[in-house]
């Protein structure tokens, strides 16, 4: 097995809130336009993971983020 393939597997067997600030670590590591230094999306994207981080239990589901979709929007949702 390859060394990336061996780090790929390794990688995918974290936390996702451990893969997420390996991922913040690979991509902050990279040269050129990956990451803009002004880029206020990224900024607050990495600012939103570290707070989910911090405190997990203000995050919420995707299912009850669909729920949440479906009580506010019924006429836009099919089942």
């Amino acid at each position: 097995m390859s060394v990336i393939a061996e780090t790929e597997e390794l990688a995918l067997s974290l936390s996702a809130s451990d893969r997420a600030k390996l991922a913040e670590k690979l991509i902050a590591s990279l040269p050129g336009p990956f990451i803009e230094e002004d880029d206020d999306g990224i900024e607050e994207a990495l600012r939103r993971s570290r707070e989910m981080d911090e405190n997990p239990e203000m995050s919420i589901s995707m299912e009850q983020l669909d729920e949440m979709i479906r009580k506010r929007f019924p006429q836009c949702v099919s089942d």
